[in-house]
């Protein structure tokens, strides 16, 4: 329940703050990745565990894939840019579709 209720804090205040600090021309956006393969996994698990705990994830992504480090390092280079000059108090879902899954429990 504390992880649910910590993420839904982050939410609302990446949008309060966009609405505070929006007359100032400050930009308040924020990204909300899914599983992301990254060297944390890799020295965390053996490698056949790792691997199998990948394609068991992927399974439940509709894009049938796990994210990578790159993706969000893009997804974050766009808000921080002028490209998203206008785009504010936006939560950015990266994470391959999962939350349209209904099958997954969180």
């Amino acid at each position: 329940m504390a992880y649910g209720m910590s993420k839904a804090a982050l939410d609302l205040f990446t949008k309060s703050l966009a609405l505070d600090l929006g007359p100032k021309q400050v930009r308040v956006n924020s990204v909300s990745p899914g599983i992301i393969e990254t060297e944390a996994f890799s020295s965390a698990m053996p490698k056949d565990a790792l691997t199998s705990f990948l394609e068991s994830a992927a399974a439940l992504y509709p894009l049938r894939k796990v994210g990578q480090p790159e993706e969000v390092a893009k997804a974050i280079a766009f808000l921080a840019s002028s490209e998203s000059s206008f785009t504010t108090g936006v939560i950015l879902q990266l994470d391959g579709g999962v939350q349209l899954n209904t099958k997954v429990v969180p």
